[in-house]
């Protein structure tokens, strides 16, 4: 008994040593592993400060100040915004700047929250394209949301709201002379505005007005809520504090006038020609008929009508006093200009 106790003692004895010696070779050869590493690290860092490596990430495009310019025209349908864009793309190559459509899945005017993120970034960063003009039909986004220093210029049209309704019910059904041989939506449906007002259908309902409000009030759904009387004032709001400009359609030569003495980076010359080079008349709704008086007052009762046309006369109202000091301007506005002095320390 003695000698299989003893015997179990020198076993484990043997295994003690057997464990000791193989850590040892193990911690010798991690110890050996560690110098390599060591050693490797110290020779990139001597080869980095002798030899620095070139940037992985492309730096960003300087840009002058002359070309440091976003525009978005976010056009509302039918107020003469396709006849105005064509002016833009005649433009771009003369006056040295790019000229792009934002087209949006399905037609939508909103964009998804992500989205709306992608939109601001990549505006934002793209220096290669700059200075961009952008336009489509997307309402308004104000990019300081989303914790930006600078803003893209916003500019856009607006029409007598009936005038616009008006011209889309027709242009549903004929089309226009830009693109005569498209066929609309509707077409083959022969009714005219009164007889659809008459007859109480769906497409001349006035609610089917609200339209420019939303595009100037912007992306929070209330702005779609028809007859929602703060997407109006926010709509005020957007259009005194965020637009560059906002024009009417009645008035769109002395739009384009008041552009070029504004902004002549991107509309120098546009003005002879959007006079001289055809362009006046680009696209006219096809078969378009006015409607009767007593439809006209029909219309003019809606909730609807009275809002969208209180936005359009403020619009107008901004506009004019604007052209005024411009296009009309007094000898006194004609002659003005602004310098500094008194700057200290010297």
């Amino acid at each position: 008994m003695l000698v299989r106790s003893f015997s179990f003692q020198w076993v484990l004895v043997v295994v003690f040593v057997l464990i000791i010696f193989y850590e040892n070779i193990r911690y010798n050869h991690l110890q050996e592993g560690n110098s390599k590493l060591q050693n490797a690290l110290l020779q990139l860092k001597t080869e980095i400060k002798s030899n620095p490596i070139p940037e992985l990430q492309p730096k960003a495009q300087s840009l002058s100040d002359n070309d440091d310019y976003v525009v978005i025209y976010n056009r509302v349908p039918k107020t003469g915004s396709t006849s105005f864009v064509g002016v833009v793309y005649d433009m771009c190559k003369k006056n040295k700047y790019h000229a792009l459509h934002i087209n949006v899945t399905n037609n939508m005017h909103t964009l998804t929250l992500p989205n709306q993120i992608n939109f601001v970034r990549n505006i934002s960063k793209w220096n290669s394209i700059k200075p961009a003009f952008y336009h489509g039909h997307m309402a308004f986004l104000d990019f300081q949301k989303f914790g930006l220093d600078s803003s893209p210029l916003y500019i856009n049209l607006l029409r007598k709201p009936l005038d616009r309704f008006v011209s889309y019910y027709y242009f549903l059904r004929y089309g226009d002379n830009f693109r005569p041989h498209l066929i609309r939506r509707k077409h083959g449906d022969t009714k005219t505005f009164d007889e659809c007002i008459n007859a109480g259908q769906a497409d001349c309902d006035p609610n089917n007005m609200w339209l420019q409000i939303p595009f100037l009030c912007g992306h929070d759904p209330a702005c779609w809520e028809v007859g929602n009387e703060w997407a109006l004032e926010e709509a005020k709001r957007n259009l005194q504090k965020h637009y560059l400009l906002v024009g009417v359609t009645e008035e769109l030569s002395d739009f384009i006038l008041t552009l070029q003495v504004v902004l002549p980076r991107f509309f120098k010359g546009a003005y002879d020609v959007f006079m001289h080079n055809n362009k006046s008349h680009l696209r006219q709704t096809t078969q378009k008929i006015d409607p009767l008086p007593e439809t006209i007052k029909k219309i003019q009762k809606s909730v609807v009508w009275k809002m969208e046309n209180e936005l359009y006369n403020y619009a107008l109202s901004q506009f004019h006093a604007l052209k005024k000091r411009l296009i009309n301007a007094s000898m006194q506005d004609a002659n003005q200009r602004f310098f500094y002095e008194k700057i200290r320390p010297k």
